[in-house]
């Protein structure tokens, strides 16, 4: 049945500057629920803005609504098809929802227009990546023929190289990106191939270099502390994942160390981090219906659908009562709509979720 409530979304250029603005701010403070509350509402604000397309899709992006995301970069794209961010994100994102036929179909496009460009080509090795990882090799070697020094591109080389079982091929393109790049990600690849070759020594000491490098690097935690349970020295392992659950708490690294203190003899302790492992991962799942739930009432929110739209982030506030972007999406409906009250409550629930998301409306 047809919305019975279809009023004309509000454009507003300078309002929606600013909310992007702010959006971007708490980007860079690591807030991606409020700055993708607040993308949404920008590109409400202003549809036809690519940058703001361009935000929104990477931030979708991040929570796995990959479709929303692609066609935010199509929008983006729509509005500036010289926009290089957006194209090369729509193509990534167009891997990862299966679409990779398109995705090589534009890189090989963008090839065609730019054949000295390297940045050109390292796409079209991401892209073909998924499909053709041969391919994706050559691809990434004319990079680097066109820009020997392109780090990026030899990493990815080294990925590509590892994924086709050529483990000793990918070492040295990762050393010899270190040699002239040493992130703290190449370190923590070379100490994940060492790791699975049983150079224990060697993944140890990659995997330290790598949290030497960025200290807050909680995948080279988890890492260092499965490489130090594969050598049975429990107490530095569940020391290890410890510090990786205190900077990024996730299901698979409670349930590592629940394995760690079981083998170290601490039962208790294991059965608490199977305990939490369980809430975590049912929190998550919630989390991200509720996500893709809001991310769904905004696109009816933005056609002016705002029943359709109330209706479906009164649903994903009912699966998880934390979502902060949801009560927020939630508010500008009821704002639209005029139940300034009803409003007020959505926004301060938001807020009281996420502190950034207050506002005086």
């Amino acid at each position: 049945m047809a919305d019975a409530t279809i009023i004309a979304p509000r454009q507003d250029a300078p309002r929606a500057k600013a909310t992007y603005n702010r959006a971007i701010d708490l980007e860079s403070q690591g807030n991606h629920p409020a700055a993708l509350a607040l993308l949404w509402e920008a590109a409400g604000l202003a549809p036809r803005d690519p940058d703001i397309q361009n935000a929104l899709g990477e931030a979708l992006e991040r929570i796995g609504a990959l479709d929303a995301a692609v066609s935010a970069y199509r929008a983006a794209l729509h509005e500036n098809p010289q926009f290089t961010k957006a194209s090369n994100n729509l193509i990534l994102a167009l891997v990862k929802v299966g679409n990779g036929k398109e995705a090589v179909e534009r890189a090989r496009g963008r090839v065609a227009a730019s054949p000295n460009d390297p940045g050109a080509h390292f796409t079209l090795g991401l892209a073909q990546s998924e499909q053709d990882i041969g391919e994706a090799i050559a691809s990434f070697r004319r990079a680097l023929a066109l820009d020997p020094g392109y780090a990026l591109a030899r990493y990815n080389l080294a990925l590509a190289l590892n994924r086709s079982d050529q483990p000793s091929e990918a070492v040295e393109e990762l050393k010899r990106t270190l040699a002239t790049d040493s992130r703290a990600e190449t370190h923590y690849m070379l100490g994940m191939i060492y790791w699975h070759q049983g150079d224990f020594d060697g993944a140890t000491g990659e995997l330290k270099a790598a949290i030497a490098a960025e200290s807050r690097y909680a995948e080279a935690h988890a890492a260092l502390g499965a490489v130090l349970a594969a050598r049975h020295d429990w107490q530095s392992a569940a020391a290890e994942l410890r510090r990786a659950i205190a900077l990024h708490p996730d299901p698979p690294t409670h349930y590592a160390l629940a394995r760690v203190l079981q083998q170290g003899g601490n039962t208790s302790g294991a059965e608490l981090e199977l305990k939490e492992a369980e809430r975590l991962r049912q929190q998550l799942e919630d989390d991200q219906q509720a996500s893709v739930l809001t991310a769904v009432g905004t696109a009816k929110l933005d056609a002016g659908a705002l029943t359709a739209a109330l209706e479906l982030f009164r649903r994903a506030t009912s699966i998880s009562d934390r979502y902060a972007p949801a009560y927020y999406q939630m508010g500008r409906t009821l704002d639209r709509l005029g139940r300034d009250r009803e409003a007020r409550a959505a926004f301060s629930r938001a807020a009281a979720l996420n502190p950034s998301l207050a506002t005086n409306r």
